[in-house]
């Protein structure tokens, strides 16, 4: 592409029509992790209209495309999310989902119309650009598993062998038009913790006969608010949550059990490791102290995702040519939240961005049922990611 004659904004702006086509019909047939089998499909349709091969696998409802075998120079992937979640939708969008029960609530119909948008441009208006992949991701909402690391012993990252791999996740809390980036930690690793609370159950008039588990929950809970206040150092970010509570079926009866659900939020490898360690502690000292009996189950999720300097700066320096440096913001606080996408920077380097959906007209929370992000975005996020991949396939800094 000669800059002087359209930039990568104004080629996307044309190729809005099909991202919004493509997007639409995600969007109406949202798919839960790891049952995305009609989801990729119609991702295998999108690649074959734009004449791009691909590869499928019979374990996995993945898809990984490649754009310009024949090229020569470093190989760049884009990386796309396909699942949804377990809402009902409430939008009121003309293409809303037909599936009940499940939504697209997490942008990632953007994601895949955005990467495949960038591929159209890569493909029409560059053809002279380096090799590119494109992995279509199962999974990302699972937690724990997710699909990166599957898709990657799947071979993803090999033949040709990925040098940088690129990635965006809408962002409600940027303005549309704005993207985001940062260096170093920028999300967090996510651990699942699962505390049964085991007391004696009997009358509500005689808890003196206890222990009574729901008393121990409750101590449970507000104990471990202490972990992230003092445990810690007071500037490394760390969020301890208990996010479920069951026990119990009548005002007037002591339960014998009461299960405790939540997560840990970490940024440092260091940071994990010390409140793993100081839950269990805690927990257990907390119930002994009470008389009760406790099981813990901890389970580690996705790792932090850190984006290294070097690919990150330079995507960021080429997106502020694209989109004006007013609309490039760099971000110095990590995000709590997790992506699984940190698994593709622990075997290559790349970065993650976020693009903005923000706006007045409409709620833009992610994981809402009223979630509905500007199709707009989908020009910026496909300007984005084409002229990061030029920019990582050119010469260094």
């Amino acid at each position: 592409m000669n800059p002087a004659l359209e930039s990568w904004t104004q080629a996307a702006r044309r190729a809005l029509p099909a991202m919004r086509a493509w997007r639409e019909v995600f969007h109406r047939e949202p798919e839960l992790s790891n049952q995305e089998h009609k989801t990729r499909e119609k991702v295998l349709r999108a690649l074959s209209e734009l004449g791009i091969p691909y590869r499928t696998f019979d374990d996995l409802a993945g898809v990984v495309a490649l754009l310009g075998a024949d090229r020569t120079g470093p190989v760049v992937a884009l990386r796309a999310d396909m699942d949804a979640l377990p809402l009902e939708e409430a939008t009121g969008l003309p293409y809303r989902s037909t599936v009940p029960g499940k939504m697209h609530a997490c942008g990632h119909d953007i994601h895949m119309a955005a990467v495949l948008g960038a591929a159209m441009l890569l493909a029409r208006e560059r053809p002279d650009g380096g090799p590119v992949k494109l992995l279509f991701q199962p999974a990302e909402e699972d937690g724990l598993l997710g699909g990166a690391g599957p898709l990657i012993e799947h071979g993803c990252l090999e033949r040709p062998r990925v040098d940088y791999v690129l990635g965006l996740h809408v962002d409600p809390g940027l303005p549309l038009g704005q993207v985001g980036w940062g260096v170093g930690p920028f999300m967090a690793a996510a651990d699942y913790f699962r505390i049964v609370v085991r007391g004696k159950g009997g009358h509500a008039s005689t808890p003196q006969q206890g222990p009574d588990a729901v008393l121990v929950a409750s101590e449970v809970v507000v104990g471990l608010q202490a972990l992230a206040s003092r445990v810690r150092h007071p500037v490394d970010p760390v969020v301890v949550t208990v996010g479920s509570i069951h026990g119990g079926t009548r005002h007037n009866i002591l339960p014998e059990e009461v299960v405790l659900e939540g997560t840990v939020r970490t940024v440092r490898p260091g940071t994990r490791d010390l409140i793993e360690s100081a839950l269990k502690r805690r927990v257990r000292a907390l119930a002994a102290s009470l008389g009760a009996r406790v099981l813990i189950s901890y389970r580690r999720g996705y790792p932090a995702l850190i984006n290294p300097p070097e690919a990150t700066e330079r995507v960021a320096r080429a997106v502020e040519v694209e989109l004006g440096k007013k609309n490039v913001l760099r971000l110095d606080e990590p995000m709590m939240g997790a992506e699984d996408f940190a698994r593709y920077l622990e075997k290559v380097p790349g970065t993650f961005l976020r693009l903005g959906v923000g706006q007045s007209t409409r709620p833009a929370s992610l994981h809402s049922a009223s979630f509905a992000p500007d199709e707009r975005a989908m020009v910026v996020g496909a300007a984005t990611l084409a002229s990061a991949t030029l920019a990582l396939q050119g010469p260094g800094p």
